[in-house]
Parts: C-alpha cells; sequence; structure tokens
C-alpha cells in the first residue's frame, strides 16, 4: 500500500502544472485495495491524507477531527468528483474500487491518531462496519473484566523450539576451501635400493680402506649456491648481555652537506690556438673514433625503441575495472522519462553536459506529420516545445526545461562556454538559450545527488511537495530572422572551432580570442548557413520615431545575453548546393566539417562526387575520433565507411540488415567499435577486429524505434551510452569493460586494415580498367575478322582439298593397322592396295 502514496505524492507536483489539459478519463484497471484482514479486520482500509486533501473535504487534523470526534461522514459522490478532477493525484485513488463498489451514499472516514493500522487515517467499507463503529454494542461487566485481564497479559509468548537439522545445500564454498587449500604439484620420486640374494643374513665385516683407491667408493655432493632457491633470513634469535652504553658524540662544528652549484653568463669558447690545438690532438682523435660506434648504436637504438617504457605496466591490462571482462552486453543504468508527454512525443536529440557528472539534456518533438501538424496547429501552439534536462540524482522531477518557439530538431552546447545553447527549429529558425543565471542550481546537483549520502526516510503523511524540486522554465534570450533564414527544418547544427572563424566572403582566417562565436547548420532546403552570435558593427544612427515604431517589448524573464540578435539574426553566410548529375538538388542531412581543409567558394559548382551507397535518407554522419580522414554514414539499411582523399568507393559497406538503421555513433574509446539503432530497438555492435561483415552481436533494448545514440566517458573506469526511443524514454546504458577498454595495439591495427582495404580498393580500379580495355581490343578484332574477305583463286583450293585428303588417308591407315588388317612390314602403300 505504502509504494502506491509514494507514487502518488510524487506525481502532486507535476499536477499543478497540467491543470490547463483536458480532464483525464479514469483508468478502467485499478488494483485491489489493501485491508486489514491480516489483523482481523477486513473491513478496515489504512489510507494517507495529506493538508490539501483534509482541506477539501473539511477533515483537518485537530480542528474538523479531534479526540472527542475522530470520525466523519463523507459523501461518495464528493469523492468521485475528486477522481474526475484530479484523477490518480486523490488520496482516496488507492480504493478508487471500494468507492466504485460502496453500496451507502456515505462512508466513514476514521482519524488514526496512534497509528494503530500504519497510515494517519483509515476507511470502513463496509455498512455493517460502520453501524458496529457508530453504534458498539453494550458489552456486559463480566466480559469488560475479561477484557481488562486481556490487556495485562502479553500478546505474544516465546516458546523455544529446538533447532532441527536440514540437509545441507552448496553454495560453492567447497570450491573455494579447494582452491585455497595446498596440493602437491610436483610428482615424487621413487628410489629402490636392492642387493644380492646370496649376501642376505651374511656375516658383515667392517675395515678400513682408501676411498680413493676403490672405484664408485662415495658420491661427493659439495654445496653451491643456487640462485633460484634463495631463502633471505627475515629474523633471527640474538642473545646478548649486559653492555656498556655506548654514545657518539662530536665537538665539530655543524656538518652540511656537500652542494654542486655553478654560475655561467656566457658560453665558454675555446681560442682559435686552443682550437688548432685540439683539432691535431691524436687523443682527441682516437677517443671519437672508439667511441662513435657506440654512440652510433645508442642513437639508432632510441629510434627503433623506446628505452623508457615501462615494461611492467605493458605486460599486463589493467585488472581494476567494473565489471567481468567476459561480459560484453550493455546493462541499463536509469532511464527518464517525462510523465506528462509520455505517449505524446519523441526524442529528437541528446547531448551529455561538458563538464556536469550524470546531467544529460534531451530536445523532444510531437509525433505527428506534416498534415496532422496542419490540422492541429492550433493546439500545438498551447504546447510548449522544450529541451528537458535530467540528471541521474532524479529520474522523475526535470532540473531545467527550456522553452522554445517550435519543436527542436538538433541543438548543441558552446565548446567554450556550456552555459550557451544553440538549437535548430522544425521551422529554419535558430534558437539561443544562456542558463547562466542557473548555473548553480544544476551544478549542486552532484553534490545533493551523490550516492555516499543516504536517504532520510519520512512517514509518508509528512512528504509535502519540495519547491526545489518543480523544474524551472527558462525563456530563449534570441531567435533568428524567419525571413532571412532557413526555409525548412534544419536537419544538423554545429558550433565552429575555437581555433578558426569565417567572414562574410567565405575566407577562413585565425581566431584570436579562442572563443567559440560562430555556428553552421544545414537545412532540407539545400542551403548551408554560417552564423555569427556577435553584435555587428555600428551601422547609422536611425531617427527616433523609426526606433519607436521597431521596439519590441521584453518579457521579464528573458535573459539579456543575446538580445541584439533577437529576430533580427542573420546568416552570416550562405551556401547553396548546386545541382548535380541528378534532377534534384541535394538536400544535406548532416555535415561534418574538416578543420584542416575548411574553405569553400560562396559560388560552389557541381559536387566533387557522387555516391548512392544508401538505399535511404543519410541520417548519421561522423568522422572518426582517432582518425580525421574516416567517416562513418549510416542510412537505409546499411552502413558505409569512408576515407577523404579515396573517391573509388567506401571502404566497407555492409549488407542490407533485416531492419531499417536509425541511428548511430562512433566508440569514444576504441577505434575499430561503433553502435547502430535499429527500428524495431535492438542496437548493432559492430567490432572490426573481431567481424568486418556483420555486427559482432545486438542486443534488444526497447521495443520501439530508437531515434539517437549518444555515447559518453565520464572516467576511464565508467562509460555510459544515451539511446532515445521513439516514444520519448530515454534509456541510460553502461559500457561493458570489452566495449570501452583497447588493446594495446588496436589503433595500429585498425588504421592498417583501413590502409589494406584502400589498396584493395586501387587493385579492383585498376583490374577494372585492365579488363575495359581488354574488352574494346576483343571488339575491335571482331569487327576486323568481321570486314575482312578473303578471296581464294583455284589453284590454292585445290591444294587445300589435296592436303585435306591425305590427312584423311593417313588417319585411315593409322587405323587400319591398329585393327591388325594391315602390317607395317607390308612395302605395298596404302593406295596401291585401295
Amino acid at each position: 500500500m505504502a509504494p502506491k502514496q509514494q507514487k502518488s505524492s510524487k506525481v502532486k507536483n507535476k499536477a499543478k502544472r497540467s491543470k490547463k489539459k483536458e480532464p483525464v478519463l479514469p483508468v478502467t484497471e485499478e488494483d485491489e485495495p489493501v485491508n486489514m484482514e491480516s489483523m482481523g479486520h477486513p473491513e478496515i482500509y489504512p489510507l494517507v491524507l495529506t493538508s490539501k486533501t483534509q482541506e477539501i473535504f473539511n477533515c483537518r487534523i485537530d480542528e474538523d477531527m479531534t479526540d472527542e470526534q475522530p470520525y466523519k461522514l463523507i459523501k461518495i459522490q464528493d469523492i468521485l468528483a475528486d477522481f474526475y478532477h484530479r484523477a490518480a493525484v486523490s488520496d482516496f485513488y488507492p480504493i478508487k474500487k471500494l468507492i466504485q463498489e460502496y453500496p451507502g451514499d456515505e462512508i466513514l472516514l476514521v482519524y488514526d491518531k496512534d497509528f494503530k493500522y500504519g497510515l494517519n487515517f483509515y476507511v470502513i467499507g463496509t455498512e455493517e462496519g460502520k453501524e458496529n463503529y457508530l453504534n458498539p454494542p453494550e458489552v456486559p461487566e463480566e466480559q469488560e473484566e475479561h477484557k481488562d485481564f486481556k490487556e495485562h497479559v502479553p500478546e505474544e509468548i516465546y516458546f523455544y523450539k529446538p533447532p532441527v537439522s536440514k540437509p545441507w545445500v552448496s553454495l560453492g564454498s567447497e570450491k573455494e576451501i579447494e582452491d585455497e587449500s595446498v596440493k602437491e604439484s610436483i610428482k615424487q620420486i621413487t628410489h629402490m635400493i636392492s642387493r644380492k640374494r646370496s649376501e642376505f643374513g651374511a656375516p658383515i665385516k667392517f675395515s678400513d680402506q682408501n676411498a680413493s683407491s676403490v672405484k664408485d667408493a662415495y658420491i661427493e655432493c659439495t654445496t653451491y649456491p643456487d640462485k633460484n632457491f634463495v631463502i633471505k633470513q627475515l629474523e633471527k634469535d640474538v642473545g646478548m648481555q649486559v653492555v656498556p652504553q655506548v654514545k657518539d658524540t662530536n665537538t665539530q662544528t655543524k656538518w652540511t652537506y656537500p652542494r654542486n652549484a655553478t654560475t655561467q653568463y656566457h658560453p665558454r669558447e675555446f681560442l682559435e690556438e686552443e682550437k688548432e690545438i685540439l683539432g691535431q690532438s691524436n687523443t682527441l682523435a682516437g677517443f671519437l673514433n672508439n667511441v662513435s660506434i657506440s654512440v652510433e648504436i645508442a642513437l639508432q637504438q632510441n629510434e627503433i625503441m623506446n628505452t623508457f617504457t615501462n615494461d611492467w605496466k605493458c605486460l599486463a591490462e589493467e585488472e581494476s575495472t567494473f565489471g567481468d571482462k567476459t561480459d560484453t552486453h550493455l546493462k541499463e543504468h536509469q532511464s527518464f522519462t517525462h510523465l506528462h508527454n509520455l505517449m505524446e512525443k519523441t526524442v529528437t536529440c541528446v547531448s551529455w553536459h561538458p563538464d556536469i557528472y550524470g546531467l544529460i539534456a534531451v530536445s523532444v518533438a510531437v509525433r505527428l506529420s506534416f498534415e496532422e501538424r496542419v490540422q492541429f496547429s492550433g493546439k500545438l501552439l498551447l504546447q510548449p516545445s522544450l529541451i528537458l534536462f535530467w540528471s541521474f540524482s532524479d529520474p522523475i522531477h526535470p532540473q531545467l526545461m527550456l522553452e522554445s518557439p517550435e519543436d527542436i530538431f538538433c541543438f548543441k552546447f558552446c565548446p567554450s562556454d556550456p552555459n550557451i545553447i544553440a538549437g535548430g527549429c522544425i521551422n529554419g529558425q535558430i534558437v539561443l538559450w544562456d542558463i547562466t543565471a542557473h548555473a548553480d542550481r544544476i551544478e549542486n546537483i552532484k553534490v545533493d545527488g551523490s550516492r555516499s549520502k543516504k536517504p532520510t526516510l519520512k512517514p509518508m503523511f509528512l512528504l509535502e511537495p519540495d519547491d526545489n524540486k518543480e523544474a524551472k522554465y527558462i525563456r530563449h534570450c534570441a531567435v533568428s530572422s524567419i525571413e532571412h533564414g532557413h526555409r525548412k527544418v534544419i536537419t544538423d547544427i554545429h558550433w565552429l572551432s575555437d581555433t578558426f572563424e569565417m567572414n562574410r566572403m567565405g575566407s577562413v582566417f585565425e581566431n584570436r580570442s579562442r572563443i567559440c562565436c560562430q555556428l553552421v547548420t544545414c537545412s532540407a532546403d539545400c542551403t548551408i548557413c554560417f552564423w555569427d552570435i556577435r553584435p555587428l558593427k555600428a551601422a547609422a544612427p536611425q531617427s527616433t520615431e523609426k526606433k519607436k515604431e521597431e521596439s519590441i517589448e521584453i518579457p521579464v524573464d528573458a535573459p539579456p545575453t543575446f538580445l541584439h540578435l533577437d529576430l533580427s539574426w542573420k546568416p552570416l553566410s550562405k551556401l547553396r548546393l548546386s545541382k548535380g548529375e541528378t534532377s534534384l538538388d541535394h538536400c544535406p542531412t548532416k555535415i561534418s566539417l574538416n578543420e584542416d581543409h575548411l574553405s569553400y567558394k560562396t559560388q560552389a559548382k557541381k559536387p566533387l562526387s557522387l555516391y548512392t551507397i544508401h538505399d535511404g535518407a543519410v541520417h548519421t554522419i561522423q568522422r572518426s575520433p582517432f582518425y580525421k580522414d574516416i567517416v562513418l554514414t549510416i542510412g537505409g539499411w546499411n552502413v558505409a565507411i569512408w576515407k577523404e582523399g579515396v573517391k573509388s568507393g567506401p571502404l566497407l559497406q555492409s549488407s542490407c540488415a533485416p531492419k531499417r538503421y536509425t541511428a548511430g555513433h562512433w566508440s569514444l574509446t576504441r577505434p575499430g567499435v561503433f553502435y547502430i539503432g535499429r527500428e524495431d530497438g535492438y542496437i548493432d555492435i559492430w567490432d572490426l577486429l573481431e567481424k568486418t561483415h556483420e555486427p559482432a552481436q545486438s542486443q534488444n533494448i526497447c521495443i520501439t524505434t530508437i531515434t539517437y545514440i549518444e555515447p559518453w566517458a565520464f572516467s576511464a573506469k565508467q562509460q555510459f551510452i544515451a539511446v532515445a526511443d521513439y516514444y520519448g524514454t530515454l534509456h541510460i546504458l553502461e559500457i561493458p569493460w570489452t566495449l570501452s577498454h583497447p588493446s594495446a595495439n588496436e589503433v595500429s591495427s585498425i588504421s592498417f586494415y583501413f590502409d589494406r582495404e584502400v589498396k584493395h580498393l586501387e587493385y579492383v580500379e585498376q583490374r577494372k580498367q585492365i579488363r575495359e580495355q581488354e574488352k574494346k581490343e576483343m571488339e575491335l578484332e571482331m569487327e576486323k575478322k568481321k570486314i575482312r574477305t578473303y578471296k581464294k583463286t583455284k589453284e590454292q583450293t585445290e591444294a587445300e582439298l589435296k592436303m585435306d585428303y591425305e590427312s584423311y588417308l593417313e588417319l585411315e591407315k593409322s587405323v587400319l593397322i591398329n585393327l591388325g588388317i594391315i602390317k607395317v612390314s607390308d612395302k605395298i602403300s596404302f593406295i596401291d592396295m585401295i
């Protein structure tokens, strides 16, 4: 009974914000209410009533409910009305089935001051029990005395029961004892000594003889030190008598340790005469000749191997890790679901906070098609579009909620200042938030939510709504101009690196401030835009009348950080992708920038290369964190790995998967591992060291489509991966040891694999060119044979017929000889015989 009350109290905070929504119909399936049948009172049902419910039903403690009158009759219709308005938040919800099936019009509520039944109130669920409580039957005096006597008698009397022997059940302790026991691992050596039978019982005579004169008279076993068996004497018993006291004294001055000190203002150089003498010195020349070979060998060794490598560390991998090395499955650590939007919204983007442990941001959007959005556009304006901040310390209440004018489909934290967040909307606008004012709120989460502190247990009736648990709504700072931005949904957004920046002409130059202040976005309208969050240079002053016309009232709760950009923010530069070989424009869904070669022209021509590898829209394009020229692309039913500069095709192309791929991400610590999400709720884990033609393993995470995957490494021992699904649930999974710790030479092995695939593609390309050349040559020869016409003379024809006839005769002769009809010794010619 208690857990249900706890659940209802947790939901109480969020019920305040859901008053504007339409009333929710009661759920048809309820659990059976818990009564006190175990204590002999099946008609009593304990209940917890908070102060709010006591005010609604006028049953406040010490005011309406006193010691003289600790009960009250409540109408059934009032309780049903409370179910209709507050639904599961109502404190009478655990006994909903009892209320609905109660035969009378009023039910009896009793105040349990002494907590006899565990809670502060209880309800009598039958009419007979209500009448017995209101009109108790008269008890005879003898029964009252007997009752008083029973009260003095203890209810429970302990009787000793001797222990009963039970059969022994093995729990694995005998294996531990067997492992700890000492066993002989060396085979024993057996010696057999024998003597002749004739010598048995013979008298023995002892005499002296020289050992050196008799052969094999003795064998000397001299002692020698064995390095493998050296026993160090750690303890030694020493006995000593009383000795005079020894005392060390000195009469010298205080001793100080020697110290090498040098002072040099300029390098010491030899004079010209000294240089000539040293150059002609045979001693110096001999010394250089002697040490030149050793120095050369030492330099070569330094180039070949690292002499300062810790061999003990390289001998074995780290053992102190979480979990078992044989465990290869992802373990669920936690899950987050917004209770008010349980089945209405889907997760579109996930991003971990760069600095705070256990804080993750999630953007949600309504699960509607374009036609449905147009149809329900009026209702969508009343529902706020949010980015939720979840923390490991509180899986129920979001820590922050960022408001947006439209649904957010992608967002990123600023690398220079994580308190600044930029997001792309479905209508093509860019939104900026500044959470600096709330930084203390989210930074204190890791202190309050640490697992080391023990939770304080309180009675359920003392659990009042906590204002700190309410999520804080934060308004956006600035929104881009809808006229000058993208025309369709923004599919990807990135902050440019703090090492470079761009101007309006598209040229790249060094960013001396080392602060990220520019963004790049792509949209389905075939454009890529570059944005700058810094204020523009001061333009010509405007008239005061025009300023009054253009002035807009600023909301009180909006931070003034990017006030200069609100509703007037224009892209710094815009790049439109031109048409290529196909008849349609190229709509960018994801972008990946190479910081080493970042440059473009505003008037771009056709794409350098086009590939039709994927059989669906490409939703993931990501560079490897270990190789900047290796790119992973996922779309449709297959995966591809590319290398920049190789235009002959992908290095790796998977076969069609059983289900469509929907998300993917590289591993942050292993260069040969990447994760791919499918539409059936499975995650395919690829390990290129193990398999390159299929996933190494597949694991089920949820029952619906996986929409986003984002791993994060908090430390070398603990790594997590966030998986979002179509129903709006965020799953936090712990990555096992085998998928988070690379082998000793995994980086070089994967690099060698990519280089080998590049050579394979070059070989295939060369063979293709050779085959094409051979095909052309064969076609030319066939054409030449068709064109050629041979004109033979009569003599040539007769000569050819004669040669064919002679060859036929020779063949016939050989056949007759083999059959025995003609002998080889006959001198008659074959022609004469015929």
